[in-house]
This record gives structure tokens, sequence and C-alpha cells, in this order.
């Protein structure tokens, strides 16, 4: 009986096999992109830069936001945020960006406070600065709200011996991400990049 369903098995698998490898070949084509893309000519968006990564010369450029900024209310994804540079910022003796420039970014996600204590978050990036290149420009900026986290796990370690208390630790949330006019962040500029 043994000996019967081993070699069942065994010519399954290699029927099943024989088949995967046969399907393998074939190339499946959409037939609506085909259809609504017909005769339509695309550009790529993004120029391609020749980045020299081994360089790691960066200027650092302070900003702060002109407005206040709450994960939980104010802003939603995509929105255009403009922030203020800080001080004059020089290279070799030029000035790349004058203290009260405008500095335009986009909110890129927003990411709620979840429960056990992890905090929200909100990552603004495509920085656009006048006479820079955005390519040369730090890609995002990400601000966390409170991370209760640290001490949420092991109160909940420590909580798990009584039976429903553990479990209750899982309804504290982390903090919201704001965004205050008083912070100050640093995106940094690679002019040899």
């Amino acid at each position: 009986m043994n000996r019967l369903f081993l070699s069942c098995l065994i010519i399954m698998a290699s029927i099943l096999c024989f088949q995967m490898n046969c399907f393998a070949g074939e190339i499946i084509k959409d037939e609506l992109v085909e259809e609504t893309l017909k005769g339509k000519v695309f550009e790529n968006p993004y120029k391609p830069y020749k980045y020299n990564y081994e360089d790691v010369y960066a200027i650092p450029i302070r900003l702060a936001v002109i407005s206040n900024i709450n994960s939980e209310r104010e802003i939603q994804e995509g929105q255009d945020i403009v922030f203020v540079v800080q001080n004059n910022v020089y290279h070799h003796g030029h000035k790349i960006a004058k203290k009260g420039d405008r500095v335009y970014a986009k909110v890129g996600a927003i990411l709620k406070s979840g429960m056990n204590g992890i905090p929200a978050s909100i990552i603004f990036n495509d920085f656009k600065f006048e006479g820079l290149e955005s390519g040369k420009i730090t890609d995002s900026y990400e601000k966390f709200g409170q991370d209760r986290s640290l001490w949420v796990y092991p109160l909940k370690w420590l909580l798990t011996p009584l039976p429903p208390t553990g479990t209750l630790t899982n309804l504290i949330k982390g903090g919201h991400a704001k965004l205050k006019t008083r912070d100050v962040f640093e995106v940094y500029y690679h002019p040899n990049w």
C-alpha cells in the first residue's frame, strides 16, 4: 500500500512539474493596455542623472515650516507645503539659498498612529528650491510623533501573567506627528552629484 501510494505521488508530481514547465514559456499579453495605448508615444519624465555616490560632500540647508502642521487634521497626501530657509547658505563663496527664501515640498505620505504606541509620521518629499536642481537635494524628510512603544512593550510583557491586563496595553496609541514653526530641520544639497 505504501509503495503504491508513493509511486502514484511521484508520478503526479512529475506530471505537474512537466505541465508547469510547458506553461512557463508562454508570454501573457495585456490586451487592454495594448488597445488603449496603441499609437501613443511616452517620454520618461526623469532626466538621467550621472550621480557620483562616492562623493559624500553635502551642504546642510536649515528649513522651518510657515504654519503649524498636525498629522491628524490639516494636511492630505499630495498637498503642497511651504517652508522657509532659516539662514544664508553658501557654496564656494556663492550664495545658493538666501534666508527667507520659500521652499515648496509635497506631502508624500501620512501614516496614522497605531496601537501598541506606534507613532504617526509625515513624509515630505520633492523639495523645490529656486536655482537648485531637485536631483541634488535630499529626497525626503520624515517627521515622527512620540514613540510610546518603548515603554508599552515592556509594560505589556510585565502584565502578561495577569490574563486580561497585558492585552489592554494594545489600546495605547502612538503620538501624532506635529511640525511647528519653531521646529527647524535640515535637508542636504549635494553639489557634486
